[in-house]
């Protein structure tokens, strides 16, 4: 269902673009509109709508009828002060006010029906998958902990059995299938210690011919949440294949994908600095960027570009963890950590090669030898190039201290795991959407 009013959301604004050019061209203006100028304006605009509505949450990531007006609102209001902003730069009517602001005005309750479809199909995703659990109490616990975050597909635990109540000797005693059956669940977990009981194997066999989804934790954990457990890291990280270093033409589209961005982001960059340059010296004085030492692919280490946001004198002294808050970070600051602004110096690190747009987050050169000490395979995620942004980033966010690396590299892992152009293209829409709801750091 979700995908469905995604198409419908995209296809409604094709409609309305497309179709109000086309009649502005021939009741109004009275010219030919698939050969002027305008239709290929139109398309643009179109796919203005679009990732405005994306970057919003539109359709899927709202909750509740205000959320999903309010977001309509903003995504129609944000392409069509785009456009209008182009159209005052280059000083022509590249549209006709009657296509930018009808199509704004239309996608509104358009916008609005494709959420509130999405947000039915959510409530029957989380009804189907209803999970039968047989692990230890404690990861019973971590589960519906992680599934009441934000899990990559819905699902709730209705029972967690140990193993010793889930298996049996008795041919005719088969506890974990009544509890499934009891649950109406159509998923079952098993840990590795269920996994090598005959009973509960033989159990989820018939449950599994009967069509409910068995899965072992380690693949619940990578289906469901986007992430490896912990306590696989180190036994899983030699058993796949890393993007980077097993498929040459990956890395390869990558890199080319990489210059794109950075050349194209240089313009923002060579944009943003004056404005920066004001506002250090009225709340922010101090020199203008920031360096510091990080470690790169391979282990070897580079500096990394940044816009201060630390008092000068901070900046200078021994780095610590940052934590959210930090009282070493600036007013101005931390409206540069906020909107992101701070990052764009890194496109001159991506433009040489030291850093990629997605990828593991670089760590300073001393962290990584306290945690490379005591996680024996945290080195595994410096075999690519770390990135401006990354799965990890993405799902757990800032990372203070060495208990949230710990789980932060769970989902680092996952990324390497499966590492893809189309998991770089998902990453980077969610730090889009990130950034335009102001969640910054």
């Amino acid at each position: 269902m979700r995908r469905a009013a995604r198409l419908l959301l995209y296809l409604g604004a094709a409609v309305a673009v497309l179709g109000l050019g086309k009649y502005h061209a021939s009741e109004i203006g009275h010219y030919d509109f698939t050969n002027s100028f305008r239709f290929a304006w139109s398309l643009i605009y179109l796919v203005l709508l679009c990732l405005s509505a994306y970057a919003v949450g539109l359709p899927d990531l709202t909750r509740g009828s205000r959320s999903e007006v309010l977001s309509a609102l903003s995504a129609s209001a944000v392409a069509a002060l785009a456009i209008s902003l182009v159209q005052l730069a280059v000083g022509s009517s590249l549209l006709p006010r009657f296509v930018v602001f009808g199509a704004a005005l239309i996608l509104v309750p358009w916008d609005v029906a494709c959420a509130t479809l999405a947000s039915g199909g959510r409530t029957r995703a989380e009804e189907r998958d209803r999970v039968v659990a047989v692990v230890s109490v404690e990861e019973a616990d971590a589960l519906r902990a992680e599934l009441g975050q934000a899990p990559e597909r819905n699902a709730a635990i209705v029972d967690d059995l140990r193993f010793v109540a889930a298996r049996s000797d008795q041919p005719k005693q088969r506890p974990l299938v009544e509890s499934v059956v009891r649950h109406a669940a159509s998923v079952v977990i098993l840990d590795r210690e269920a996994q090598n009981d005959e009973s509960i194997v033989g159990q989820a066999a018939a449950l599994h011919e009967a069509g409910i989804r068995v899965r072992t934790l380690t693949l619940f954990y990578d289906e469901w949440l986007g992430k490896l457990p912990v306590w696989e890291l180190e036994r899983v990280s030699l058993m796949f294949d890393i993007g980077e270093l097993h498929r040459a033409r990956y890395g390869r589209l990558k890199r080319l994908f990489d210059v794109a961005v950075a050349v194209i982001g240089l313009v923002a960059l060579a944009v943003a600095i004056p404005f920066v340059v004001i506002g250090d010296l009225l709340a922010n004085r101090g020199t203008l960027f920031y360096r510091q030492e990080r470690v790169g692919k391979n282990g070897t280490t580079f500096e990394i570009l940044k816009f201060r946001t630390m008092r000068a004198a901070a900046a200078d002294q021994p780095s610590e963890w940052t934590t959210e808050n930090d009282p070493r970070i600036t007013p101005f600051g931390r409206l540069l950590r906020r909107t992101h602004v701070d990052e764009l110096p890194q496109l001159v690190n991506v433009l040489a090669g030291e850093l990629s747009v997605v990828g593991p987050r670089p760590e300073q050169p001393h962290y990584v030898r306290e945690l490379a000490g005591k996680i024996p395979f945290y080195d595994l995620r410096h075999r690519v190039r770390p990135g401006l942004t990354g799965w990890a980033q993405v799902k757990y966010g800032y990372a203070g201290t060495e208990t949230d690396a710990l789980r932060k590299l769970q989902y680092e892992f996952y990324y390497l795991r499966h590492q893809s152009l189309t998991l770089d293209a998902r990453i980077l829409g969610r730090t889009i959407r990130s950034v335009a709801g102001g969640l910054g750091r």
